[in-house]
């Protein structure tokens, strides 16, 4: 079963993404994020300390786990899809 996990995205990286030249997200691993989970990506902007309304929807479709390949313990690298 996949859970939805919410999260806020700058706005640089935001478009990123929405443009197709980012396709991955590194976070801390404090939610137990697994493959087939659903990220909501939700534009926050640091200045205003506001959230500007964008959403977006991506699904979690290869993870590498901290400890290994220089990735920090304790975090993850997610590659992201619009399909699971």
């Amino acid at each position: 079963m996949s859970t939805t996990h919410k999260l806020k995205t700058w706005p640089k990286f935001y478009g990123a993404v929405l443009s197709g030249a980012k396709r991955f997200e590194v976070r801390k691993n404090d939610r137990d994020f697994q493959v087939g989970d659903v990220l909501r990506l939700e534009e926050w902007d640091p200045e205003t300390l506001q959230y500007t309304g964008a959403v977006m929807l991506k699904y979690v479709t290869c993870i590498l786990h901290g400890g290994q390949l220089g990735i920090r313990p304790g975090y993850c690298v997610m590659s992201i899809g619009d399909n699971p």
